[in-house]
């Protein structure tokens, strides 16, 4: 989240052994604030960061995002998202999987997990969903791509015999929880990710996959018959950093839409403002993109962020659905 986290993923190598364990300490610990991928179009992709939104969006939902943040910093993070998601009306619920890739450096982490989500009517047209997901997660660092002041200019080898000279990796379990509230206008989600604490063994160094929290705001304010807005917030934290995204989304005919995300709450935080773009191909499959121009120190470095969205709602319940908010009955014609 922090610039200092980054700058710690580019930090060469030392040939001297100690300082070589001490930098693979920092790094393995350090690395934790840039677990959770960061998405600047998360309002358009929940299900990524909160296992109750499965099924939600009462159809078969499939969507997939790719990201390349700070583009022109060597080593710069690239990541992408897959996931899809329906409900499950025959066990009153929702169900979803969710596959992460990203590669940042030397580092790659690919995840895999699957959630299930159970739906309880709160009033007339709310929804208050209870959803955990499990999975499992590989980390790798590739001692292919790790350099130092004293690697041969020829052939790039390093005289340090503790610098892992090929993939090293680990893995383990990982869970999700998560609590989603759905109404007409208003939404609101509170997840964790991450949630057993476990350490990855990646060659004697313990990485250890911290508790990240998500808290999730967002309001419809209907403006006339055709044009809305949707104000949200997205609170991101492992509690020792916190970054929070405040966004606005301006929507024509449930069709075009144009946005705009700020990301940062004070000096340290300030990290940049993202530019956001969609609409319909067809009627069933949307795209979006967004550009992140920085505010943090990396602008001087790099040429700011693109991300693209697609979403394929394909629709269609497994079981009995939701039941619409007024039923006509033919019988009262």
């Amino acid at each position: 989240m922090k610039t200092a986290v980054w700058q710690i993923f580019l930090f060469p190598f030392s040939m001297k052994k100690t300082f070589t364990i001490l930098t693979l300490l920092l790094l393995a610990r350090f690395a934790t604030a840039q677990q959770p991928v960061q998405y600047s179009m998360y309002q358009l992709n929940k299900f990524a960061f909160n296992p109750a939104y499965a099924g939600l969006d009462n159809a078969l939902m499939l969507t997939g995002v790719y990201r390349s943040q700070w583009v022109g910093l060597p080593g710069n993070p690239v990541s992408q998202n897959f996931n899809g998601h329906l409900p499950l009306g025959i066990i009153g619920g929702g169900a979803g999987i969710t596959i992460d890739n990203e590669t940042i450096g030397s580092w790659r982490q690919t995840a895999f997990s699957a959630s299930y989500a159970k739906h309880l009517a709160i009033g007339k047209t709310g929804l208050l969903s209870l959803g955990v997901g499990a999975g499992w997660v590989q980390r790798q660092l590739d001692g292919n791509k790790v350099r130092t002041p004293s690697d041969d200019p020829d052939t790039g080898a390093s005289p340090d015999n503790y610098l892992p000279t090929g993939l090293e990796g680990g893995s383990g379990p990982t869970a999700q929880i998560g609590v989603f509230y759905q109404g007409e206008r208003l939404e609101a989600g509170i997840s964790a990710v991450n949630l057993l604490g476990n350490k990855l063994d990646i060659s004697g160094v313990n990485y250890e996959q911290e508790r990240t929290y998500f808290l999730y705001l967002g309001y419809k304010l209907d403006l006339n018959r055709n044009f809305s807005a949707i104000p949200s917030i997205l609170l991101k934290t492992d509690v020792y950093q916190t970054q929070i995204d405040f966004s606005i989304k301006a929507q024509y005919n449930e069709n075009i839409f144009v946005g705009a995300s700020f990301r940062g709450y004070h000096t340290n935080s300030l990290d940049a403002v993202a530019l956001i773009g969609g609409f319909k191909l067809t009627e069933k499959i949307s795209l979006a993109y967004a550009y992140d121009l920085g505010l943090s120190n990396l602008k001087s470095v790099s040429s700011g962020s693109h991300e693209v969205l697609l979403t394929y709602n394909i629709g269609g319940n497994i079981g009995k659905g939701r039941l619409p908010a007024i039923i006509y009955n033919p019988r009262s014609l």
